[in-house]
């Protein structure tokens, strides 16, 4: 544990690099490859041709203190979420469909969601949460300057459904200072079936890896509030199409034993799930509880849950 914090950004920006890593992403957006999609689309004339739909600003949904997060993440005072709309996923089984499928919300340039940051700040939050933020990159790293050069000074999360592609991650490395990706299957059949993209799990796999290498194993502070490093996420899954074996076997071999990890149980039906028998109900307690024995058996030792 750890009291002493200084957010990675502030380095890019006392060496005048932060704005300069917001135009690069920027650029990117013109043959964009700032999400896994690699999709290619000029999103700053052609949005409605890309995989997210969203083009030179984002869609904010909302954007509030939240106190539903792990505990490092919201500790007493909440975490600073930042919901964007869209997703460059399209999981069958979102709980969220109405954000991520669809374009509720607003959209926003930078500088507004850069008074958002500050916003949050000023309500005490402990950090600033952007939430399913992978088709974003840009939008934020322009954002996060802003802020930056008008006194935020919270630690970026960067929360993401896991399917975020290398280029981006060389663009957040030294803005981010928390990753807390999902690691939704382990199996590409099960990926592209539920998920829309038959190589999540590679993809996944080499993102957490350098989300790793970036910010290193969860660290906090005195009051057990995160200050830095990686939180995975996985949600178990009816009949185990999770993989849930072959992930924390992953993480405890690749990654950390002390990696930071939630098994989460609230699965339920929703969006078309209905349409797929296999994950047409919810996990039952054994099936929760055989995810998190599996995790113990792995070797991981900071498991967060029910």
């Amino acid at each position: 544990m750890t009291d002493r914090f200084r957010p990675s950004y502030l380095a890019l920006l006392e060496k005048g690099e932060l704005r300069q890593r917001a135009a690069d992403a920027r650029r990117r957006l013109a043959a964009c490859d700032l999400c896994a999609n690699l999709c290619r689309v000029d999103r700053l004339e052609q949005a409605d041709r890309a995989i997210c739909r969203t083009g030179a600003e984002a869609i904010v949904y909302c954007a509030a203190p939240h106190f539903g997060e792990e505990r490092p993440i919201s500790g007493r005072r909440g975490s600073g979420t930042i919901f964007f709309s869209r997703c460059n996923l399209q999981c069958v089984f979102c709980q969220n469909d109405d954000i991520s499928q669809g374009a509720a919300g607003k959209q926003l340039p930078a500088e507004a969601i850069a008074e958002l940051m500050l916003r949050l700040q000023a309500c005490g939050c402990h950090n600033i949460n952007l939430v399913s933020g992978s088709h974003v990159v840009a939008q934020a790293i322009a954002a996060i300057a802003i802020a930056a050069e008008s006194g935020l000074r919270l630690p970026i999360v960067y929360n993401s459904g896991g399917y975020d592609s290398l280029e981006a991650l060389a663009l957040l490395d030294g803005v981010v200072d928390i990753y807390m990706p999902d690691m939704k299957c382990a199996d590409r059949e099960v990926a592209g079936r539920y998920l829309g993209v038959r190589d999540y799990p590679d993809v996944n796999r080499a993102a957490v890896v350098e989300m790793h290498r970036q910010v290193g194993d969860l660290v906090t502070d005195a009051r057990g509030v995160a200050r830095r490093g990686l939180l995975v996420r996985h949600l178990v899954m009816p009949h185990g199409l999770a993989g849930t074996g072959e992930i924390v076997d992953f993480l405890a071999e690749k990654i950390s034993t002390d990696t930071y990890l939630n098994i989460m149980g609230q699965y339920r039906p929703c969006y078309r799930a209905g349409s797929f028998p296999d994950i047409n109900r919810r996990p039952t307690p054994e099936e929760i509880g055989s995810a998190r024995e599996l995790a113990r058996r792995a070797g991981l030792c900071r498991l967060d849950g029910p």
